[in-house]
């Protein structure tokens, strides 16, 4: 699978968000608004590219820099292409901020994020800010997605592995969720003596299985462990081959949903999966 690694900017003046829209491009882009960015090139780090990219498509000068996330999904027009995001909020120099573009764009816009319209802006912005995210109520037995505003349905998955002794009894769980926090479905699975990352991966794979199951098509996924999250944002190489076979047929999963974001949490936000990881454990600890 291709990669692509993107750099975007919240810039922010008195509550609003600059907006720039795309002058040409690729039928699905051109002629609606995106975060103001660009593409990371080979040996570049990402504040650099991103003062660049500012710098060139729209004459500002970052100031601040702040992490705000990393996230990636599968391109809808070409399923063998990954998109990595990398998202900063920045501050500018000076007080109130002039804008130019170049040949890329041919207008700019400053938006309260509640008045952006979902239909005017990339899915990839929309996806950065989080516009127009629906969901629905679903459970395990009656999931219907069968209507196209069901289709579009962004459920939210935990994941969590963990071994007793590392390597030791291990088990991996996952919760699949709506946006009311109902659990659609969830579910562990013992693993025998082995290590907490591989517990980790497994965890992934069972719950994006289980996903496919279901039919469900948009995901955002939550695990406590950096190096996972990590690695399936591609920030990562996969340094021990142990880990490597499970990965790959993570990604040969995610062509078959329209997408799927990967994010970091604390633990303390990952609690539910990790008392499942637990239980699983418990019940089956003796068996080692």
């Amino acid at each position: 699978m291709k990669q692509k690694v993107v750099i975007r900017a919240v810039v922010s003046h008195r509550g609003r968000v600059l907006l720039l829209r795309r002058h040409g491009g690729r039928p699905e882009i051109a002629g609606l608004y995106e975060l103001p960015g660009g593409s990371l090139h080979v040996h570049e780090q990402p504040v650099d590219a991103l003062k660049r990219s500012l710098q060139i498509h729209a004459g500002i000068e970052p100031d601040t820099f702040r992490l705000r996330d990393v996230t990636s999904f599968i391109d809808t027009d070409d399923r063998e292409l990954q998109y990595v995001f990398i998202v900063y909020e920045v501050g500018l120099i000076g007080g109130n901020p002039h804008v130019t573009m170049d040949d890329e764009y041919d207008h700019y816009v400053w938006k309260a994020l509640q008045n952006i319209q979902r239909n005017l802006v990339t899915n990839s912005t929309a996806i950065l800010l989080n516009l127009g995210s629906e969901q629905n109520n679903s459970s395990d037995l009656i999931l219907d997605l069968s209507k196209s505003d069901e289709k579009n349905t962004t459920f939210v998955i935990h994941s969590d592995g963990g071994s007793r002794g590392n390597p030791g009894p291990s088990a991996s769980a996952y919760i699949i969720m709506d946006n009311k926090n109902n659990v659609v479905a969830q579910g562990g699975k013992f693993l025998g003596r082995n290590n907490s990352g591989m517990a980790e991966y497994v965890g992934v794979e069972l719950a994006l299985t289980r996903a496919l199951e279901l039919g469900i098509q948009n995901i955002e996924f939550y695990s406590d462990n950096l190096m996972v999250v990590n690695q399936m944002n591609g920030l990562f190489s996969i340094k021990n081959n142990e880990y490597r076979s499970i990965h790959d047929r993570i990604m040969r999963l995610l062509p078959q949903f329209r997408r799927v974001i990967f994010r970091h949490v604390h633990r303390e936000y990952n609690r539910m999966a990790d008392a499942l990881v637990n239980k699983v454990l418990d019940e089956n600890e003796q068996q080692v």
